[in-house]
Formats: structure tokens, sequence, C-alpha cells
């Protein structure tokens, strides 16, 4: 199996990275987003491999601000979001905002998932390493729950996933980071209910998962892609989806 054959089995859909930054940035300026009146929120994992989603992101709708923690996940809270809100430009009365969230995974020329390269390091390494090392723990059984201070994140990740997985599982990589995802997109929901008021501000929810290739090339499986404007949620068309 190569990398193509196994990005059409895991991530069938997936496009490259700068077209789905592309079409979502087109698909929302038909619902009144822009570079100028939108502040763009990012949620990716902590990993420097990520930074071409962000950069492409920011390059697109400008600075942007930063939700990432380790694995995608969302551990910033509502003070967070409310930092990020009031960030925001206004127009005509109106606040917009584009979430951005998701983990990620790498795929190499051999189809091995999880595999990439990293420059300057020998030999191969791995995407998602938080995800990789929470899938470690529970195979040796040596899975730790408790809240570690000098490893705050991924003892949240452990905690908000294990959660979700049946007693005794031990998800393969592909299934443990699209969990991840819909964790990621519940926990954006709830955030998103917590600390938005639709009388006064739009919002657009773009998720998926993160897929680095062979060759440094960065692909998108999207996933929820949606818009709410004024209180009332649109699919979002043109989008790769």
């Amino acid at each position: 199996m190569d990398f193509q054959q196994a990005l059409d089995i895991h991530f069938p859909g997936a496009i490259p990275e700068a077209d789905f930054v592309k079409s979502s940035y087109d698909a929302l300026c038909g619902h009144g987003f822009n570079d100028r009146n939108t502040i763009a929120c990012v949620g990716v994992c902590r990993d420097e491999v990520t930074r071409s989603l962000l950069d492409r992101i920011q390059e697109a709708w400008g600075e942007a601000f930063n939700f990432s923690s380790l694995g995608g996940m969302l551990f910033l809270g509502k003070t967070g979001f409310l930092a990020a809100h009031y960030h925001a430009p206004v127009d005509d009365g109106r606040e917009r905002y584009v979430y951005f969230a998701m983990p990620h995974t790498a795929i190499d020329e051999k189809g091995e998932i999880g595999v990439c390269y990293r420059p300057g390091r020998p030999g191969t390494s791995v995407a998602c390493g938080a995800l990789e090392a929470f899938r470690q723990e529970m195979l040796e059984g040596s899975l730790d729950l408790e809240l570690d201070l000098d490893d705050i994140e991924q003892s949240l990740l452990k905690h908000r996933l294990f959660g979700q997985i049946r007693y005794g599982d031990v998800p393969e990589l592909v299934t443990l980071t699209k969990l991840a995802y819909d964790v990621i997109v519940e926990d954006l929901e709830r955030l998103v209910e917590l600390t938005v008021d639709t009388s006064v501000s739009d919002y657009a929810i773009l998720s998926g998962i993160q897929i680095h290739g062979p060759d440094r090339k960065q692909y998108i499986w999207p996933g929820a892609m949606y818009a709410v404007v004024n209180g009332q949620r649109t699919v979002l068309e043109g989008t790769g989806v």
C-alpha cells in the first residue's frame, strides 16, 4: 500500500491543505465573513508540523488567535474563548468568529499511519505524538489518569479521551485520531454555546483532521463545516466536504 491508497482508505475525501483553506474562505465570504470583519481562531496540536495550517489561515484571514493544545484539544476554556471574542472586529454592530479545530496524524510514502520525518532527526517520528503516547500507555497497561501538574495538557487529554473508549479496548491510531476529532468538535460546540451571543455575533466552525504526507505535503480531511449567521445554521458548500 502507498500513501495515496492509505489516504483514500482511511480519510476519503481528503484535500490539499491549501485548497481547504482557500475554498473555506471563499465559501464563508458568501455568508458575510472576510479578513476585515472576522477573527480566525485556530486549535491544532502544538507540534511544529501543524504550523503550515496556522500559517495558511493567518495568510487568508489575518492574525489568528491561537487555541492550540496537545493533540489539538481545546483546553483554553471559556476565558480563552472570550479573550478571542474581545479581539474581534466590530462591523455594523456585529462580531464574527471563525473556528478552525482539528487533531493531526501522518501517513508516509509506504502508507504507514502515524509515521513522519522531521528535519535534523534520524529515523522516523510519530504524529500525533501525544495521542500515540496515550495509546502506548493503554497497550502497556500503565495508564495513569491522575492530574499531573507537571504534565497538565497530556493529563487532560488522557482523561477526556479515555471516557469515550470502551473498557479494555486500545484503538488503532486512525480510530483514536477520529475519536479525538469527535471530542474536539463536541468541546468546541459546547464552548461556543457558553460564550457566543448569536443576537450580536456570527460564527463558523471548520473542523477535520490534518494529515502530513510525504515530501512535507499537507492534507485536510474535512469534518463538520457550517456557519451560523443571525442565529441560523447553514452547512458550507464548496469546501470539499
